[in-house]
């Protein structure tokens, strides 16, 4: 190889890897935040690739999960458990879900959490989530619309 090709080459790999770092450090930029799951069935893995082995295998469409860290296709996430894996971006999906935690959470008329009680939601409870101001999300089970206190989902507020 001629000596001009050598060294242009060393140039163009030391530029590749320079920007190497940035590039992973862009991945993680607005991270945490939260998804959901997309599918029925979804694999969490014990690190972000096919080859490691699968850790846990979720079942449940829509199961609210927060995002900590992103590698390429890849997102290290957190269920309301406090389990930790990876999991490839196509099985998540940026829908807003939370879901009840602790004790029976009112499902009030009202944003500020007045009004008519409308129903109690049962721990465990999945519910599409908008608006999470002032303490009071709205919520979206299954069709029946209303007001959870924020305090009382696991995926409301910041993550």
């Amino acid at each position: 190889m001629p000596k001009g090709k050598s060294v242009l080459s060393l140039v163009l790999a030391a530029a590749l890897a320079a920007t190497g770092a940035p590039v992973r450090a862009a991945d993680d930029a607005g991270v945490p935040y939260w998804v959901s799951l997309r599918k029925e069935q979804s694999n969490m893995r014990v690190g972000p690739g096919r080859e490691y082995r699968i850790s846990w295998v979720y079942v449940r469409q829509g199961l609210p999960m927060k995002v900590l860290r992103v590698m390429g296709g890849w997102r290290l996430v957190e269920d309301p458990a406090g389990v930790r894996g990876w999991m490839l971006a196509q099985f998540l999906t940026r829908t807003h879900t939370g879901m009840v935690k602790g004790g029976e959470a009112p499902i009030r008329e009202n944003k500020d959490g007045s009004g008519r009680l409308l129903w109690r939601a049962a721990p465990g409870v999945v519910a599409k989530l908008d608006d999470c101001d002032e303490g009071w999300c709205k919520a979206d089970i299954d069709g029946r619309k209303g007001y959870i206190e924020a305090a009382k989902v696991w995926g409301a507020g910041t993550p």
